[in-house]
């Protein structure tokens, strides 16, 4: 079972993602909290493997919710679940730690297979969220000399870490076994310097 833990201020849209998380049979829900502030006296007591965090809270945002709890708790997967499109916020939210970055409009399969993922190490992004990302980095260019360290076959997979896709679909994308893949991503946090997915496509977008 995967403990999930929810953070969203407005009660009806709490009280839908609560009733769809009650119908999966993978998933149960250790609590919900109407702010930043009663979450972090709430999830620390029940540790989550996932907490599905709004933005726009009452008094802290998710995002400085994510920043303040993560550095204490780095086994807990963190999934933003917003209606905001900004880039600004995106990568915002993945630098405080966040680990996936979904719309609220999302269909309901779609938020249930993002919270498997994210609990086996993935990072879902919707595609809106992932194209978003991509554009920023074509714009920039930028990139941490540490890049500059990586091979062609290195670079690539972490830019199909940044579009957002899994390790399976990379695998499949470049006819690689997920084995490979594995071996790839360990030599690219060493490399850069991260530890996980997110940080290493932070670097890798030069932020």
């Amino acid at each position: 079972m995967i403990r999930v833990c929810l953070v969203e201020d407005h009660r009806e849209t709490r009280e839908g993602f609560l009733k769809l998380l009650r119908h999966s049979p993978e998933i149960v829900c250790m609590g919900a909290y109407e702010s930043a502030e009663l979450a972090e006296k709430g999830i620390p007591g029940v540790l989550p493997d996932v907490v599905l965090m709004d933005i726009n809270l009452p008094g802290r945002s998710g995002i400085e919710c994510i920043a303040k709890l993560k550095p204490k708790y780095a086994q807990i997967q963190w999934l933003i679940l917003t209606t905001h499109e900004d880039t600004d916020l995106i990568f915002s939210a993945l630098k405080a730690g966040a680990n996936g970055y979904l719309l609220k409009r999302s269909a309901p399969e779609e938020l249930i297979q993002a919270i498997k993922d994210v609990h086996l190490g993935d990072a879902p992004m919707s595609a809106k969220i992932a194209r978003r990302v991509v554009a920023h980095f074509h714009q920039t260019g930028k990139k941490s000399d540490e890049t500059e360290t990586l091979s062609p076959r290195e670079s690539e997979i972490l830019s199909h870490l940044a579009k957002g896709f899994s390790y399976k679909q990379i695998a499949d994308n470049l006819n690689l076994s997920q084995h490979t893949v594995n071996n790839h991503l360990r030599k690219i946090y060493g490399k850069l310097h991260v530890q996980t997915r997110t940080e290493a496509v932070v670097k890798f977008l030069g932020q």
